[in-house]
């Protein structure tokens, strides 16, 4: 099982970027994590639709894609933990997609298979990211049987 995370823009600030590079890091004991970015757009009418056409272009027919999104199911990290041992079982690529500060095109929540909601709050994405990965790292040492979790 692969993991790629999608997401709107590029994370900026440094701190951000050495967050992720963290986690991402650290998973590398578990499995490789893939991020893969696509431009966020200017605020305008077509800005979500470029986003969404842009997210719908690197997914393949056969990945599960989970769209983060507020009015997803909320998951502890157990049943995060959980999620990947039943889709590892399956061997398909996971993708989490992160929308951009516009959110989501409707075209890439009508292609998720499940929508995933970090908390009833509004986070930045580049929050949401470094949550995601945090999480995802979180499940890889619990599914390992490895201290972390408390």
């Amino acid at each position: 099982m692969q993991i790629t995370i999608l997401c709107a823009g590029r994370l900026r600030e440094r701190y951000w970027q050495e967050a992720a590079a963290e986690y991402i890091k650290r998973m590398g004991r578990y499995r490789k994590l893939e991020i893969i970015e696509v431009p966020d757009q200017p605020e305008g009418p077509q800005a979500m639709k470029k986003e969404g056409e842009a997210m719908l272009a690197h997914l393949r027919p056969d990945d599960y894609v989970v769209a983060l999104c507020i009015d997803g199911k909320e998951r502890d990290s157990l049943q995060l933990a959980a999620f990947f041992r039943e889709r590892e079982q399956l061997g398909a690529r996971v993708v989490f997609v992160i929308g951009g500060s516009l959110g989501l095109h409707e075209d890439v929540i009508q292609r998720a298979d499940q929508r995933l909601s970090m908390s009833p709050m509004t986070f930045p994405h580049q929050l949401a990211r470094i949550m995601l990965l945090e999480q995802i790292y979180r499940a890889h040492k619990i599914n390992a049987g490895e201290k972390y979790h408390k």
